[in-house]
């Protein structure tokens, strides 16, 4: 939502790819749904076999033996194929007419690289996640990656100053995770699951996911108000986003039990999806 926010102004401000800027979209979309969805059910696979889930996580599928390790694994490669024909399938609608072999090329690449890490977050020998590099790959796939290329494929161009609203958006996916890992960090010390929070401590982690916040929304705003000055319409609903963001962390910073946080949980991720659809309705005439 985000990417296509980006793109749309620089799509249509010509006639050559507006026919095919929403085909473009939902494709990307419902790759970006089957990557979603491929990562939750690697981590549910993952995180059985590696030892942070047990029989007391009744939530999920494998450790709670509702489902087979070996089931899930035929699964998760099913779903990988499928999520990696859909996005091969935006590259090319995106691409088609365009002498741009290299650039496709760098865009599948990408993809595959996408699939892996949505893969091996927790999943496989040696997971990522377990060595405190989650972090680092959410703001680079659900950031930098997944908003520059989403509105390179939907524009054909890309500026470098999207940079800023993809830091935001990396920003705040990394603020989710951030909240789940401080949620979980008990069992996840004790299964070895070294995450970011693990290893800084739970004060720490509170300070870092109020930087997140704080990071992220001063780069969408020096985006927005600076460099894109009058360009984006609804600032004021997003602004509404902004400081509900800005409650959140504090109650986070006065949360001492990590129970507490589930609700926290739910609250940043819908509200950061609230937010990127409005950024999309700012630029394509749905919001005044």
């Amino acid at each position: 939502m985000v990417g296509g926010g980006l793109a749309y102004p620089v799509a249509h401000s010509g006639t050559e790819q507006n026919d095919l800027f929403w085909t473009v979209f939902a494709l990307v979309l419902m790759t970006v749904v089957l990557l979603q969805v491929l990562s939750n059910w690697s981590n549910d696979l993952g995180d059985f076999e590696n030892g942070a889930d047990g029989e007391e996580r009744q939530d999920r599928m494998v450790a709670s033996g509702q489902l087979s390790a070996r089931a899930m694994r035929r699964a998760v490669k099913s779903l990988a194929a499928v999520a990696f024909v859909s996005g091969l399938a935006a590259v090319g609608v995106a691409l088609w007419n365009y002498d741009a072999l290299l650039e496709g090329a760098v865009m599948i690449g990408l993809g595959v690289l996408a699939i892996w890490a949505a893969y091996r977050y927790t999943a496989g020998a040696n997971p990522y996640g377990y060595r405190g590099l989650g972090d680092l790959m959410v703001l680079v796939f659900f950031g930098w990656v997944g908003v520059m290329g989403t509105a390179y494929l939907l524009s054909g161009t890309l500026r470098p100053e999207w940079l800023l609203p993809a830091t935001w958006c990396g920003l705040m996916s990394t603020a989710v995770l951030n909240l789940n890992n401080m949620r979980d960090h008990v069992k996840d010390e004790e299964a070895g699951k070294r995450t970011l929070v693990v290893a800084m401590g739970w004060e720490r982690a509170k300070a870092y996911h109020a930087a997140c916040f704080v990071v992220g929304w001063m780069a969408w705003w020096v985006f927005a108000l600076w460099i894109e000055p009058g360009a984006w319409r609804g600032m004021g609903w997003i602004g509404i986003l902004n400081a509900f963001h800005f409650t959140h962390a504090w109650r986070v910073w006065q949360c001492q039990e990590p129970a507490e946080l589930d609700p926290e949980l739910k609250r940043v991720a819908l509200s950061t999806a609230v937010a990127a659809l409005f950024i999309l309705l700012a630029q394509t005439g749905g919001m005044a």
